[in-house]
């Protein structure tokens, strides 16, 4: 059977969560399909949130999606728990199709599929996220005061988190595959700088030890497959991200960088009546409040767009098939 709606966001965490509160509030009537595993995004492997507003004893990532949730259903959003495996972008008729067989036509669809960081695919690595092991400095970095910290990459980003992470604790190394970082010079020559930063080159990560939490590091060489051991208790791994945009990368502008285009500062996508929003737009702030505001962007573009267009009448539903040994 399928139903038709004015909205359908694609997607949850904060930034499908938050696009559905303002959606609901202008009395849209969005349909959320969060995801039959994934519902509540990235937030939901995370432990303690200090840094989201509102929370002055900070709040567990679960919980705080989950009253997101509740938020959005409050004022009329319905929240489904079904992945999207088919989407047919149509002007005013876009057309979805769930794993569980459901389908569904919108006039417009917000896209919040965010984007998963990249795992180094080890033993123990996925077990203790949370307990030693991350992939957000910004995030998770306070809790690691004064502690052994590895940072696993040689780019940009590994370069700025071992830097943002040496304001805590009282080690910082960087264990990189290659002799030549990736990253640029100025980012660098900030991090050599850095006193508490040293380097481990040419040698990757072999084993994470630890049960309830993370106690230390194998270390291999690359070049002359010699062991060590690393007496880490916290590794933040930075190697990149990937933005989840296979769905519909064959129909929409997609970056060079592979995260979806939209326009300027807005939400619009190079398609009518579609939008972006949350980690699947952003390669720089990846920031539960910045997707959060980018949910909000979204679902303010989307209104706009359906108050220029006539409001049509629902089209019918279509009759179902009963199975045929029913």
């Amino acid at each position: 059977m399928t139903t038709h709606h004015r909205l359908v966001i694609v997607g949850s965490g904060p930034a499908g969560y938050t696009a559905a509160i303002y959606a609901a509030r202008a009395n849209l009537e969005p349909v959320v399909i969060a995801g039959s595993v994934t519902a509540g995004g990235e937030l939901m492997n995370t432990t303690d949130v200090e840094n989201f507003p509102g929370f002055p004893e900070g709040v567990q990532g679960p919980d705080l999606m989950e009253e997101m949730r509740k938020q959005a259903e409050r004022f009329g959003a319905t929240v489904v728990y079904d992945d999207v495996t088919e989407l047919t972008f149509e002007p005013g008729a876009h057309s979805l199709v769930t794993g569980l067989g459901s389908r569904y036509t919108a006039e417009a669809v917000i896209l919040a599929t965010g984007s998963a960081y990249r795992e180094l695919g080890i033993p123990n690595e996925k077990a203790l996220s949370g307990h030693g092991v991350s992939w957000c400095a910004t995030c998770d970095g306070f809790f690691f005061r004064d502690h052994h910290i590895a940072v696993i990459g040689g780019g940009d980003s590994a370069m700025e988190e071992a830097t943002f992470l040496s304001r805590f604790a009282s080690k910082v190394t960087v264990v990189h595959r290659r002799q030549e970082l990736r990253a640029s010079q100025t980012m660098q020559d900030r991090a050599k700088a850095d006193p508490k930063i040293e380097f481990l080159f040419d040698s990757e990560v072999a084993e994470v030890h630890g049960e309830d939490s993370l106690t230390g590091l194998t270390i291999r060489n690359v070049i002359t497959g010699e062991t060590s051991e690393l007496p880490v208790t916290g590794m933040f791994v930075a190697i990149g991200s990937d933005p989840r945009t296979s769905l519909f990368a064959d129909a929409l502008t997609i970056r060079d960088d592979g995260y979806l285009h939209v326009e300027g500062r807005g939400s619009h996508t190079s398609m009518e009546g579609v939008f972006g929003a949350g980690d699947l737009i952003d390669p720089v702030y990846r920031q539960a409040i910045t997707s959060a505001g980018s949910g909000c962007s979204a679902a303010l573009d989307a209104e706009h767009y359906l108050a220029s267009r006539p409001q049509a009448a629902p089209a019918p539903a279509e009759a179902a098939t009963a199975p045929a040994n029913a």
